[in-house]
């Protein structure tokens, strides 16, 4: 309440003044006013002080979350089967891409199990893991005939979806690539690494040290082995029991690639039987080295990359196994030449994609290994593992995009023939039974030493084919 009598009280004061009263009450305000000012400037800087030494406040942050530990990776063991052994040209490229991938994944263990192709073992053990419950993790093996019983029977998963879900993965791959790898029912189960072609290898130097024309047709494949067998040089180095390709190439050289690729499901092509015929028309004139009844495909590329054989037919992987700057230097390849009466073009070659990596059914549907697994098979399908390989074994690479610079003359001269021939044919062993096919390679022999006819051989063979379509 406003109080009327403090203000009278006031007015009573400072009426009746006197003058000494007044100087002193000046004085006195002027101190007052002046210990209020330092009082506030000491307030002031007793405040800046305190804020100096006081602890810093915390800036205010949202609630961190502690970030979790990545719980380390379980440890993973694969077993991985290929041809990528013995002698083989890729051998360490192959084993160089395990340890790549390993070393990014040290919780992966992988068990490198391989053979060597030119040992027919191999087909043994990869029908014996198949059928027993043994399947590798990853399956490098041909594809076609010799890949149907274990698709067939569920032992490995097609690839499709796969690919499809792994866009980067599936454009890497060179469309025709992929395609060569489908089986009968659509699916492509085998994810390619390199093609290959065949021909006929031949020592230029040899050719020329004896004035003979390159083997270019049947009449001057005749002359070189006459003349080249009477000097004590192995016109063609071949074994008789694997035949492989003096097989394949009689025969598309005699029925050409609708013969050819026909098989024998459908009856025999009268031009197979040429094509043993012409077998043992060469092997009279001296053709074949003096023990091509017991050396195998090894020994016969070790008389050719030795320079004792002026020819071979052999695969784009055997240059890797030919160390001799003198027939590395002088080596070519070209088409088998055609024959008489047959229907060959003189350009017909085979290749293609015939093998590739298979994902085993028992791997898919396993949690601990699937993505592993699927992993290393896009790793080792890759661009850049593609190129190491095609680059060691000579192979036509199958990724999109990729060019082998700095190869061979040998390796140059192939690719052109591949890319000149009229067509371009799988082997005849993905044409039938691998059953069947071991029967057409024990013929060899039989044929060329007289003891049994041409049309006897592949009667045998026709049954033996018929009794596997049942």
């Amino acid at each position: 309440m406003y109080d009327k009598n403090r203000q009278q009280k006031t007015k009573q004061i400072t009426i009746k003044p006197f003058k000494g009263d007044l100087q002193v009450k000046k004085s006195s305000l002027l101190l007052l006013s002046m210990l209020v000012v330092f009082t506030m400037f000491l307030a002031a800087c007793g405040s800046k002080t305190e804020d100096k030494n006081a602890a810093p406040e915390t800036p205010k942050t949202e609630t961190e979350t502690p970030k979790e530990t990545e719980a380390p990776k379980k440890d993973v063991s694969l077993r991985v089967f290929s041809t990528f052994g013995g002698t083989d040209s890729a051998r360490e490229a192959f084993q160089a891409a395990l340890d790549e991938f390993t070393a990014k994944n040290p919780n992966v263990k992988i068990n490198n199990d391989t053979m060597s192709a030119n040992d027919d073992g191999f087909r043994t053990k990869v029908n014996t893991d198949m059928t027993s419950g043994n399947e590798p993790d990853l399956l490098f093996y041909f594809v076609g005939a010799d890949a149907q019983g274990f698709v067939d029977a569920g032992k490995v998963v097609p690839l499709n979806d796969i690919l499809d879900a792994n866009a980067d993965w599936k454009a890497g791959f060179a469309p025709a690539a992929l395609e060569n790898t489908r089986q009968k029912d659509g699916n492509i189960y085998a994810a390619p690494l390199t093609g290959f072609y065949e021909g006929l290898f031949v020592n230029k130097k040899i050719f020329a040290d004896n004035n003979l024309e390159l083997p270019t047709d049947w009449d001057k494949m005749k002359t070189a082995v006459q003349t080249l067998s009477k000097k004590g040089i192995i016109p063609l180095a071949a074994p008789f029991d694997q035949s492989h390709y003096v097989i394949e190439h009689f025969i598309l050289s005699a029925a050409g690639d609708k013969g050819h690729n026909a098989g024998l499901a459908d009856g025999i092509d009268p031009n197979w039987e040429k094509g043993y015929a012409a077998m043992k028309e060469l092997y009279d004139l001296g053709a074949f080295p003096k023990d091509a009844a017991t050396i195998d495909l090894s020994m016969a590329s070790n008389y050719f990359g030795e320079g004792k054989a002026a020819m071979i037919l052999e695969g784009s992987w055997a240059m890797g196994n030919w160390k001799d700057a003198a027939v590395i230097d002088n080596t070519t390849v070209l088409p088998f030449p055609a024959m008489p009466g047959g229907v060959g073009t003189g350009k017909d070659v085979i290749g293609g994609f015939g093998s590739g990596f298979y994902l085993s059914k028992s791997t898919f549907d396993n949690a601990d290994k699937k993505d592993t697994a699927i992993e290393l098979l896009k790793n080792m399908t890759s661009p850049a593992v593609i190129e190491k390989i095609a680059i060691a074994n000579g192979g036509t690479p199958a990724a999109a995009g990729v060019e082998i610079k700095g190869a061979n003359q040998t390796a140059t001269d192939g690719f052109a023939m591949a890319a000149n021939a009229t067509s371009v044919n799988n082997p005849i062993d993905t044409m039938v039974s691998p059953e069947t096919f071991s029967t057409l390679r024990a013929g060899v022999q039989s044929v060329v030493t007289g003891k049994k006819a041409p049309a006897d051989v592949l009667k045998e063979a026709k049954a033996i084919e018929d009794a596997n379509k049942k």
